[in-house]
């Protein structure tokens, strides 16, 4: 007779969330988490991962997967083999427009979980490659607050959350009235936002004052110009003030988002990211963000702590997206894990800007458990 599914055996399982933090066995059952413990047996299939650590599967919180359908759009699968990425959240490559077919055609016939934000624009982000660059966001007759309600409406098994990309080149002169639009389709469907902030118009502080408990803003250490710093190298208050009203700070590397310099002030500041994410997408999967393990070792040979670089991307990504079923390893959770190593070495990493990192550590995946099945490597 057989007790589980899977037995992951004598990992070094880390679980902040749960408290969780020392050797033992998980076990897994009916696409669940069963059992974490000492020495469960009785499973069809056994792995050891002795020496490797154990985390809930990790949830990507900025990811572009709509490929097919839009020219920034990456295969979902192959990205979140190599990332341990159980949950990749699309952040607006579609929108109310073209919903469906992402639905029908990349989303549904996945084997890795896809969930989303819905882009208040009519065609989410249409215009994003290496010949053309066009904001969708530019065009205020792109905005589409009606049919997005709907849309979210129709598919809340799905979407978590309204997108919007504010700045120059996402909105060019308009400042925070795309805002609005997004803002309208957040509070009639009673969903968060995710803010996309980049140079200015509209300033960081613009944006982080308007936005409400439970809205996320990525690309919160971003470069030069639209910092979350003060001239005075400070943590602006306003930035400081959203946190405590219960805004979430996501990282969204990305190709033009992520800076070493931003993010060792504000790490030093004693201002951690709340998620840490890839924003992968076609021009950004070569490099500078490779993928999600590269985004989150960057992280680690800055100083954060591994328990809570392992929290930006499964308790508390599960938190901004509110589903806590995800990102745990609790018995009747979500039978999904990340089975990583720690590689120690000299490794070099590069922000968004060119500026180089020589690290010393860097996680590297070494299985994925999905839905209570040894998934990759096959």
């Amino acid at each position: 007779m057989t007790d589980y599914d899977l037995v992951l055996k004598g990992g070094h399982v880390i679980d902040p969330g749960e408290g969780l933090d020392g050797i033992m066995d998980v076990g897994f059952s009916g696409g669940r988490v069963a059992a974490v413990g000492a020495n469960l047996s009785g499973a069809r299939d056994v792995r050891d991962v002795a020496g490797r650590i154990v985390a809930p599967g990790l949830i990507d919180m900025h990811t572009h997967v709509y490929w097919g359908g839009t020219s920034l759009g990456i295969d979902a699968v192959e990205f979140c083999r190599r990332s341990a990425v159980t949950t990749a959240i699309d952040t607006g490559s579609a929108g109310p427009g073209n919903f469906a077919g992402f639905r029908k055609h990349v989303i549904e016939p996945s084997p890795v979980r896809i969930l989303a934000y819905l882009h208040v624009g009519h065609a989410g982000i249409f215009g994003f490659s290496k010949r053309v660059m066009v904001g969708e966001s530019e065009d205020i007759r792109l905005m589409d607050p009606i049919t997005a309600v709907e849309v979210a409406n129709a598919n809340r098994d799905l979407i978590v959350g309204i997108k919007i990309r504010l700045g120059r080149h996402a909105s060019g002169i308009h400042g925070m009235t795309p805002f609005t639009y997004a803002l309208q389709v957040a509070e009639e469907t009673g969903l968060p936002l995710m803010v996309h902030i980049d140079e200015p118009p509209p300033s960081y502080v613009e944006v982080v004052e308007r936005l409400r408990p439970g809205d996320v803003l990525t690309h919160c250490f971003r470069p030069f110009p639209n910092t979350p710093l003060a001239a005075d190298g400070t943590v602006r208050p306003e930035v400081i003030a959203a946190r405590e009203r219960g805004v979430f700070f996501d990282i969204g590397h990305g190709k033009g988002s992520f800076a070493f310099a931003t993010a060792r002030v504000m790490l030093e500041a004693g201002f951690p990211p709340d998620t840490i994410s890839s924003d992968i997408h076609e021009l950004c999967i070569n490099g500078p963000a490779f993928d999600q393990v590269t985004t989150l070792s960057k992280f680690l040979c800055l100083g954060m702590p591994l328990c809570d670089v392992i929290r930006a991307t499964t308790t508390n990504a599960a938190k901004a997206l509110g589903r806590p079923e995800l990102g745990a390893l609790r018995p009747g959770a979500v039978g999904d894990a990340a089975i990583l190593s720690l590689d120690r070495g000299a490794f070099d990493y590069v922000d968004t800007r060119g500026e180089r990192l020589t690290g010393e550590m860097k996680l590297n995946v070494s299985g994925v458990v999905l839905n209570g099945a040894w998934w990759s490597p096959t």
